[in-house]
């Protein structure tokens, strides 16, 4: 079901799906979104008045980071109450982590708010940015028969799918399907019509009479490290000993495991010392991690290493930034680690 003049602001922070080719020197150049109409005439059939906010500086998507987030994030809290839903149109190479990083950071979410990009520019001939457009902007439009918004959350749209948003990777860098949701089914499939699931609702531990609000503070004082054959306790005693290091993701072999040496597990067994969190995902792009179900993780909880579950390390990752940024002690952030907050891991 769609509402006539349902209203959606269109925030455009860089990425290749606002670029068009100048057909004199050939370069690509910013589109001129006043222009967005014309260039995607499906954008008249859908009944929805559109606006767009541009970035004065745009960022490039391997320049997107946390500051990044908290402006488009202050965008969207500072238009809260005027547009009933979001469009953000990223680059596709960070837009994982960004959509990760605003299910959390927007706290008490009531509406949609859809992430979108291309792998082609807008301008390209056969680029998919023109569909992602189309389809981002319904998905954000759609309405139930009781005129409620279909999803009141951070999303990502690509291809004819609408993820969510904390449980997606980029996994091509070149097909029109870029992003895979391994551990939980999609949110909405476009074809001749859209099809909903409606089992997918987000899962949040929040007060749903509590008012929407923008959590701006992060901690980026965070660090990814991949167990891989060959890294030694030294090289991760170094990087834990580093007093500016504040959190650890974890990505391990499997279901969550790494190697069983005496002298691994005492290295790691520094960071609960230095009351530092440390959350453990699995390097697969399926599947969960599930700690003591082998020896060989078992002695990572011992050591105060938390389950992340079936997290992305994309969501994790942000995921940490924003409790550390919450200021939270270390009990309290291990414990919200291992919890979903905005249906980012499976489990209650």
């Amino acid at each position: 079901m769609r509402v006539k003049s349902r209203r959606i602001l269109i925030i455009y922070t860089g990425g290749t799906i606002g670029m068009v080719r100048d057909t004199a020197t050939g370069a690509l150049s910013p589109f001129k979104f006043e222009k967005l109409a014309e260039a995607v005439p499906g954008l008249k059939e859908l009944d929805v008045e559109t606006e767009v906010c541009c970035f004065d500086r745009l960022i490039d998507s391997s320049d997107m980071g946390p500051e990044g987030w908290v402006n488009i994030g202050q965008v969207i809290h500072g238009n809260y109450g005027e547009y009933d839903g979001f469009v953000v149109l990223h680059g596709t190479d960070t837009m994982a982590y960004t959509a990760s990083a605003l299910s959390f950071m927007l706290e008490n979410l009531g509406k949609p708010v859809v992430l979108t990009g291309s792998q082609l520019p807008v301008g390209v001939l056969r680029s998919d940015g023109k569909s992602n457009l189309v389809n981002a902007i319904e998905m954000a439009s759609a309405v139930d028969e009781k005129g409620r918004p279909m999803v009141k959350e951070v999303c990502v749209c690509f291809g004819d799918t609408l993820y969510r948003g904390n449980r997606v990777t980029k996994f091509s860098a070149e097909n029109f399907d870029a992003f895979i949701s391994a551990n939980l089914p999609v949110l909405a499939k476009a074809g001749v019509h859209v099809k909903w699931s409606r089992g997918a609702d987000v899962s949040r531990d929040e007060d749903a009479s509590a008012p929407f609000r923008l959590q701006e503070k992060l901690d980026s004082r965070v660090l990814i490290l991949k167990i891989h054959p060959g890294l030694t306790p030294k090289t991760i005693l170094s990087l834990l000993e580093n007093n500016d290091l504040k959190g650890l993701v974890l990505e391990t072999y499997g279901s969550g495991n790494a190697p069983t040496s005496k002298e691994f597990i005492q290295a790691l067994g520094t960071a609960a010392k230095r009351k530092m969190p440390v959350v453990n995902v699995t390097q697969c792009a399926e599947g969960s991690v599930e700690m003591g179900k082998y020896a060989a993780s078992t002695q990572l909880l011992e050591a105060g290493v938390v389950s992340g579950r079936d997290m992305t390390c994309e969501a994790a990752v942000t995921k940490m930034m924003y409790l550390l940024g919450k200021g939270a002690d270390y009990a309290e952030t291990c414990r919200l680690l291992g919890e979903p907050l905005r249906g980012e891991m499976s489990g209650s």
